[in-house]
């Protein structure tokens, strides 16, 4: 008997993800919970399990299609492999007859395409980013044809029929000379040495996402320095003690964390969010930190930051860190946040201006930490500093909030006993 794999759910507000890369191909066996296909989604990357043991029968979609919800990814049947590696057909046909029928349509399907089917004969309509082109460019999905799972056009399909000189209908002359954003060719010199790759779904959302928070947001951004000598002391100090205790390294995350949940709870602007004409004061602190990957820019959530220890912040930002540099974070993981903290002294930046993680209202950027001459008590003396940066959305948050709550932070660095006694 045949076992179906499905794609799982996703997690709330996510309902569709991209086929990232099959670890096995038709015919092999794979083990019950054995790692088979890594799907994206525009908020992590998941791994598909095997929901049984047996043979992997056939994959019904491919590597970069878009899949929904319970789409069905492939199929599994019973068996050693013996026969699947001589016959994998033969082993199709007869463990799973309904999956190879599906595949005969799908195929069928594919190839009637170019014969322009009505779109409400489609068994899929487009994927989403093939959708978003046809619509920027006038064009038909009867125009383009489809190379997905049961003649689901792709964006591939729609940029390679445009290069084709597929072109809008005449009826729609208006329409088609609006202007569409479209890349300036290459010399024939460069277009060899250049090499185009696909973005990644969770890519797609960063930049969208940025994107509009810059343009909804009144975003300004306002500085301060703080002399992290007090704190780097106090590492000194107690590293070795912290670490035995608790099991995990004292870094300056917990303090910053711990600093930015005493202002928010003066300052409850920052904390807030514009829901139409409302705002929406969060009487908890919900903080997101940002973390570099290899697939991009992830802010996992450190959930009631403000009723924890600088130990257990420590942890769980441990956790998150390890999650997301693993590919493990969970959707669960990346909800939710209610102010983030960027790190990007990490990679050297000495200042910058942070983009707002929409919706929340505000982002601390840190930064570098420099030996710099500053005067204390009218002596030109060497200490350790470190600009701050805080993003804002003005439509919510007053310049004098702002300053504020960034003074406030600063406070609590310089004098870190403050942040252990929550005063």
């Amino acid at each position: 008997m045949a076992t179906e794999i499905r794609v799982p759910t996703l997690g709330e507000s996510v309902s569709e993800a991209t086929i990232g890369k099959w670890f096995k191909k038709a015919g092999d066996v794979i083990a019950a919970d054995e790692p088979l296909v890594e799907l994206e989604t525009d908020k992590v990357t998941i791994e598909v399990p095997a929901p049984a043991a047996g043979v992997l029968v056939e994959l019904t979609v491919k590597e970069g299609e878009t899949v929904g919800v319970g789409a069905l990814l492939g199929t599994i049947g019973a068996g050693d492999g013996a026969v699947a590696a001589t016959k994998p057909a033969a082993v199709a046909q007869a463990s799973a007859p309904n999956a190879a029928s599906t595949v005969k349509e799908a195929v069928a399907q594919t190839a009637s395409v170019a014969g322009s089917p009505p779109i409400e004969e489609r068994k899929m309509p487009p994927a989403p980013a093939a959708a978003k082109i046809l619509a920027e460019t006038n064009l038909s999905v009867d125009q383009v044809a489809g190379s997905g799972k049961r003649g689901q056009v792709l964006k591939g399909d729609v940029l390679e029929a445009i290069a084709k000189g597929v072109s809008a209908p005449a009826a729609a002359p208006a329409a088609a000379a609006a202007p569409v954003a479209a890349r300036v060719p290459s010399s024939t010199e460069d277009a060899p040495r250049e090499e185009r790759v696909r973005m990644t779904k969770l890519r797609q959302t960063i930049a969208r996402r940025l994107k509009e928070a810059q343009s909804t947001a009144a975003m300004l951004t306002t500085f301060n320095e703080v002399d992290m000598s007090a704190v780097m002391a106090l590492r000194t100090k107690y590293k070795d003690i912290f670490e035995k205790k608790h099991g995990v390294k004292l870094g300056f995350m917990g303090f910053f964390t711990k600093a930015v949940t005493h202002a928010l709870k003066e300052i409850p602007a920052v904390n807030a969010e514009i829901d139409g004409t409302d705002i929406i004061y969060k009487n908890f602190a919900h903080v997101g930190v940002a973390v570099g990957t290899e697939k991009g820019l992830v802010v996992p959530v450190v959930r009631d930051a403000d009723q924890m220890s600088i130990a257990e912040i420590e942890k769980e930002i441990g956790r998150l860190g390890l999650a997301a540099r693993d590919g493990k974070l969970s959707v669960a993981d990346m909800q939710g946040g209610t102010f983030t903290i960027s790190n990007g002294g990490v990679y050297g930046s000495l200042m910058s201006t942070p983009i707002l993680n929409a919706p929340q209202s505000g982002i601390l950027g840190m930064h570098k930490i420099q030996d710099r001459p500053v005067v204390v008590g009218g002596q030109i003396v060497i200490r350790p500093m470190m600009y701050l940066a805080l993003s804002y959305d003005h439509r919510i948050v007053d310049g004098k909030e702002a300053v504020t709550f960034l003074v406030r932070v600063k406070d609590s660095l310089e004098d870190p006993e403050r942040l252990v006694l929550d005063l």
